[in-house]
């Protein structure tokens, strides 16, 4: 309801009061160059872990006795397309349908151009209505907190739906592909961690801390569009640039899907030791290029872990794409891994590029991360940076000019 027009609030927000297009396009090439890098290494590492827990070898499954009905259903809303259908899908046919269809990668695009005619009019001419754009986002953070106060019902209503559907008994039948799965997911986090140190010069565990109850409400509802706006408030009082977080975090949820790589790349490696098959270098090597192809263009899609594991298994031809449908009773097992890990990646990015550009605030992170109360709700939407309380007071000094000019 809230998060489509909070994107496109924050994102246009953040580049007008930018005022450079040449810095909002290295920010855009920036983020999708280190989106491409950190999920192909996420796919590697994936594989490689699939391998060293061999989580399908001895079920001798037969493809054959799989009802694929199920995995039909799953994949017949989309079918993937090529690479000229998905750029045409990121353009929206109607601006309105695309906030009613919740399009976010549509929203994104609309959002990037509306922000790019602001800075191309001027600053002093559409001073007003950035303003009014300051002010509606600040009432759509307040909607958001109120939806925070009853989240914890609807996070509940989840883990019961997924344990009344599936059943506990359906662990055991894929226990060493969770367990390959979620310690896949923990050191991964690991290493983003050091990622995180290194690149962004914030301490991961202490972001945890500061983003606890966002975590906690993921994890519940297994979904991370939930908590997108909280998570970018946050990601600004922790000394994130405005431009930063509005173009890198919501762009994240299509390009840099961390968790689900990981899950993809296992799920492969465990259906062909299912079927008996074994991959070489160069089916592996093809396998990996597929998968980072096809999860990055089904973006959004639904089923579309399913559609990215067909297209990968046609690609291969080693077994038939029924077999997909074996993944289906462990799908929703793995929702945790998958929110958390992209969750984790997009933040992380988000510190990275902004020092990369750098405005990230060092000191404002350190002071908000290292704070005992950091897990607080302060209610105070996009706390602003150095830079963008200097563009603020600026646009207040224009408004207030045109209204001495106004009454003269």
């Amino acid at each position: 309801m809230v998060i489509s027009p909070i994107v496109f609030l924050v994102v246009v927000t953040g580049i007008a009061k930018a005022g450079d297009m040449k810095a909002v396009g290295r920010v855009g090439v920036k983020a999708l160059a280190y989106f491409v890098v950190v999920s192909t290494i996420a796919l590697i590492f994936g594989m490689a872990m699939a391998y060293i827990f061999n989580p399908g070898s001895g079920l001798n499954i037969d493809p054959s006795s799989l009802d694929s009905s199920v995995l039909d259903e799953k994949t017949s809303a989309e079918k993937p397309g090529g690479f000229a259908e998905f750029l045409l899908g990121m353009l929206p046919v109607s601006v309105i349908g695309a906030f009613a269809e919740n399009e976010i990668l549509q929203i994104l695009v609309f959002s990037v151009l509306f922000g790019l005619g602001i800075v191309a009019v001027g600053q002093e001419k559409c001073a007003q209505l950035i303003a009014f754009f300051d002010t509606v986002l600040s009432i759509f953070f307040k909607i958001m907190n109120w939806i925070m106060r009853i989240s914890p019902l609807g996070a509940f209503g989840a883990i019961a739906f997924i344990i009344g559907q599936y059943g506990i008994e359906t662990i055991g039948t894929y226990v060493k592909l969770i367990i390959a799965c979620y310690v896949s997911a923990v050191l991964f986090i690991l290493l983003l961690g050091g990622i995180a140190r290194c690149g962004g010069g914030v301490s991961l565990w202490k972001f945890f801390r500061f983003t606890k109850d966002e975590y906690l409400l993921a994890l519940g509802t297994a979904s991370t569009e939930a908590v997108m706006p909280r998570m970018m408030d946050k990601l600004n009082r922790a000394g994130c640039s405005r431009t930063t977080t509005g173009l890198v975090f919501p762009t994240g949820y299509s390009f840099n899907m961390d968790g689900s790589a990981i899950y993809l790349s296992i799920s492969l490696v465990f259906m062909t030791q299912a079927f008996g098959v074994d991959l070489s270098l160069s089916q592996q090597i093809t396998a990996l290029a597929v998968l980072l192809l096809t999860s990055k263009g089904m973006a959004g899609v639904p089923g579309s872990a399913f559609l990215a594991l067909s297209a990968t298994s046609a690609a291969l031809g080693l077994f038939p794409v029924s077999g997909v449908a074996l993944m289906l009773g462990a799908d929703r097992l793995m929702d945790s891994m998958r929110v958390v890990v992209n969750l984790t990646g997009n933040c992380v990015a988000t510190f990275v590029v902004d020092r990369w550009e750098g405005k990230l605030n060092l000191n404002q992170a350190h002071a908000v991360l290292g704070s005992r109360e950091t897990g607080k709700d302060t209610s105070v939407p996009f706390r602003e940076s150095d830079d963008d309380q200097g563009i603020t007071q600026e646009l207040e000094k224009i408004l207030s000019d045109s209204k001495k000019e106004s009454k003269v």
